[in-house]
């Protein structure tokens, strides 16, 4: 569903006045960012705004140029939430995209444009192309946040990355207080990267982003575990390869609604050839993939599980017990909790295979 702002107001009177701008009569003080985060953490912002257009935007820019002093606050874009630990409360200014709307743009005898609006839900966008009939994002079903973030992070899954389908993105100049556009060789994708999380980091407010869909689909089931999962069907259609990505990500991925979670912790650490082959020497079970550079891509999940982290705990903060990519919040816990476990999986892989795990989520 699409995000919207939540009764989350703390009155506690420690912010000064002069910051809650006339021009942003929605600006909110001491806002708890508990149920704006999927680990579920509590942590408060000094203020909050809820961002549902680009005249939100234009305001906040005129705002932002009236009064130096919000304008010199830290600033936090926030999506769904899903790709952040909460290391502590924010002191400046949480940016919340709340807007919503899909539409076919364009369509010809070889590609369907889609543009979404960046506070429209991943998943909810997934399901309105697949109830269009409309292939492509299929294999990226059912991963939490919204379709702003999805950029920034470049998301993928079960063999796709979101780049693929990418075709632009409409973006705000907090700066400069203009609108811009950006193509996929602008936006510098790698794995798990962008150049938002860079040059753009904390300026640039993403409004929607359009997708490139093929008029002709066709199933892409190169992750052993999806071709598995639909073997018995000789044709599978776009909706049951979603079916199948889901089943697999609910028997594996704790639900955050129930368990606090910033899904996959890890990204799977990229090595050279040489390095990789030295290591099947010593564990010939080693989970790796050959990349198009000539790295190789090992699996984070297989080296924390040999580590012995599944289903352990360090306090309040775990690794779940059914994938051990997953670091949970087994109630109660703060940023620190889980900061200390993630370093604590990273010392241990470190220390038995020579390869430096690099968490996926952003630490606030």
């Amino acid at each position: 569903m699409t995000p919207n702002p939540p009764p989350n107001v703390i009155p506690t009177p420690t912010l000064l006045p002069t910051l809650l701008s006339p021009l942003l009569p929605t600006l909110l003080p001491n806002f708890s960012l508990r149920t704006l985060n999927t680990f579920g953490i509590e942590a408060i912002a000094d203020l909050y705004l809820p961002l549902r257009s680009v005249a939100d935007l234009q305001s906040l820019h005129a705002a932002l140029l009236a009064d130096p002093a919000l304008a010199r606050l830290p600033r936090l874009i926030l999506g769904g939430g899903s790709n952040l630990v909460l290391t502590g409360d924010f002191h400046g200014l949480v940016l919340h995209s709340c807007s919503s709307g899909i539409e076919l743009v364009a369509q010809d005898d070889e590609r369907t444009l889609v543009r979404a609006a960046a506070g429209v839900g991943w998943h909810e966008l997934v399901s309105w192309t697949l109830q269009r009939e409309l292939g492509g994002l299929e294999n990226l079903s059912l991963i939490p946040g919204t379709v702003g973030a999805a950029p920034i992070q470049n998301i993928g899954a079960y063999g796709v990355e979101m780049e693929r389908h990418f075709h632009a993105l409409t973006a705000f100049d907090l700066e400069r207080g203009i609108l811009f556009t950006l193509d996929r060789a602008a936006c510098r994708f790698g794995y798990r990267d962008s150049i938002f999380k860079h040059d753009w980091r904390d300026r640039a407010v993403i409004v929607d982003v359009t997708f490139t869909l093929p008029r002709r689909w066709q199933p892409d089931l190169r992750y052993a575990e999806l071709a598995t999962a639909l073997a018995h069907i000789a044709a599978p259609t776009m909706q049951q390869v979603s079916a199948a990505v889901i089943a697999i990500r609910q028997r594996k991925l704790p639900d955050p609604a129930v368990i606090g979670n910033a899904g996959s912790f890890f990204k799977n650490p990229l090595v050279s050839r040489v390095q990789r082959d030295a290591l099947l020497v010593q564990h010939p079970a080693l989970i790796s993939h050959d990349q198009p550079d000539g790295s190789a891509k090992l699996a984070a999940g297989w080296l924390i599980d040999q580590c012995g982290w599944k289903g352990r705990a360090l306090g309040p903060a775990g690794v779940y017990h059914k994938q051990a990519l997953v670091l949970v919040n087994l109630g109660g816990a703060r940023g620190a909790d889980v900061l200390q476990l993630a370093r604590a999986i990273q010392a241990d892989v470190l220390q038995r295979f020579g390869v430096q795990l690099e968490p996926e989520p952003t630490f606030i």
